[in-house]
């Protein structure tokens, strides 16, 4: 049996040693179209890789993916983070876990997983070829057809999984369109918001451990860190709130109002009480001096004087109608948004090959055409930032590797 596997990703390369694993006898070529070979693990992380998550229950994990949800539940319960993190180190690489519930090599190190899996495709007999640009399939008699740039003659193989990565454009998907498959319109997923010429940016550098998000005029909210930078805001709360809301956001074309609450408190009654309290223990230092629910000094002057209160003044001295602006601000704060920031070498996008419409979650194989099977970001599946996608890539890659066996 030949097999070819397209795409030299985390998925590819997960599939490609798992086809040989379960097929032991075929011939297993993984086919990558440039000259470098999982380029998106060496720079994930800033170059340390975050492998998968520390989430070991199947809803909460599933809940991280604002599209493919539903489908992989079912998927992670063949292959999930546990089995992820058990194949690693069962193969000599150590794992750690950090506060944020991300997973990383002990190395700190992306080489210390492309080495991995490169070990693993040696040792299981996987052929490599680079520079090997798929461009058209054609199934024929139950087998498929490839044809690659540059060669008008078709290679023929009896099974072949498709692991491109995502695409910025439909175009991207053109040749799994023409198959009859349904593409879901691809559009960038996990961007920071652009702020140009607002006084925020001035504190770049400054972070929040637990603010919360949203958009106006929308459902979008989410919480967690979040990181002022010189173009606008970032961090995993911005990253979670332009995953779940991708579409919606590029339907705005990227022009709203972001609300950001950075206390995390919503009770007007108890945050008047709490900071009163906070101001008359500090009365005789200035309000700027008088920094409360923890924030950085730099973000508290700085919302002092959003809230046009005098920074100088005596904290003692604010009365009710300074107090009460001052909670606004906090709670209610709002930033207009001009265009996004997509970090083009770790681009993630929603949309690509229709989970629904297309494939059969239970073998990642094609509805439309048989013997071909999918892996990894070239379908509508996408995460949140926190090793959520690389996870999917796992564990599509794996079960596409199966072949339809025993499916």
């Amino acid at each position: 049996m030949r097999v070819a596997v397209i795409g030299g990703g985390a998925a590819g390369f997960f599939a490609a040693i798992h086809a040989k694993i379960n097929h032991p006898d075929a011939q297993v070529t993984l086919l990558e179209k440039t000259h470098k070979l999982l380029a998106k693990v060496r720079i994930s992380g800033g170059g340390r890789c975050n492998v998968t998550t520390s989430i070991r229950d199947i809803k909460p994990l599933s809940k991280s993916y604002p599209r493919g949800e539903n489908y992989l539940k079912k998927a992670f319960s063949q292959f999930d983070s546990k089995d992820t993190w058990e194949w690693f180190e069962s193969r000599g690489v150590k794992l750690k876990i950090e506060k944020d519930g991300r997973v990383f090599p002990r190395t700190d190190s992306s080489q210390t997983i492309i080495d991995c899996l490169m070990d693993e495709a040696r040792k299981q007999g996987v052929e490599i070829k680079m520079g090997a640009q798929v461009i058209g399939l054609k199934p024929k008699e139950n087998k498929i057809q490839i044809q690659f740039k540059g060669n008008e003659n078709y290679s023929i193989y009896d099974k072949v999984i498709a692991s491109t990565g995502g695409s910025p454009k439909m175009t991207g998907f053109k040749w799994l369109e023409e198959l009859g498959h349904k593409i879901e319109t691809p559009v960038p997923s996990l961007f920071t918001l652009n702020m140009p010429g607002n006084k925020v940016t001035k504190l770049m550098g400054v972070s929040v451990n637990h603010a919360v998000a949203s958009i106006q005029g929308t459902k979008l909210r989410t919480e967690g860190p979040l990181l002022i930078t010189h173009w606008g805001m970032s961090g995993p709360a911005i990253l979670k709130l332009s995953a779940f809301g991708a579409r919606i956001l590029n339907e705005l074309d990227y022009n709203c109002t972001l609300l950001v609450n950075w206390i995390n408190q919503k009770n007007n009654a108890e945050i008047y009480e709490q900071l009163s309290a906070h101001l008359n223990t500090h009365s005789q230092k200035p309000v700027e001096n008088a920094k409360a629910f923890g924030l950085p000094t730099r973000l508290w002057k700085y919302l002092i004087s959003k809230a046009n209160i005098n920074p100088d003044l005596k904290s003692g001295e604010l009365g009710k109608k300074s107090i009460n602006k001052l909670i606004h601000i906090l709670i209610n704060d709002s930033y207009d948004v001009k265009g996004k920031t997509t970090f083009k070498e770790e681009f993630v996008t929603c949309g690509g090959v229709s989970l629904k419409k297309s494939v059969n979650i239970k073998t990642m194989e094609s509805k439309t055409v048989r013997n071909l099977y999918f892996a990894g970001e070239v379908l509508n599946i996408d995460g949140i930032t926190g090793g959520f996608n690389f996870q999917a890539a796992w564990t599509t890659g794996f079960i596409a590797g199966r072949l339809g066996l025993n499916s």
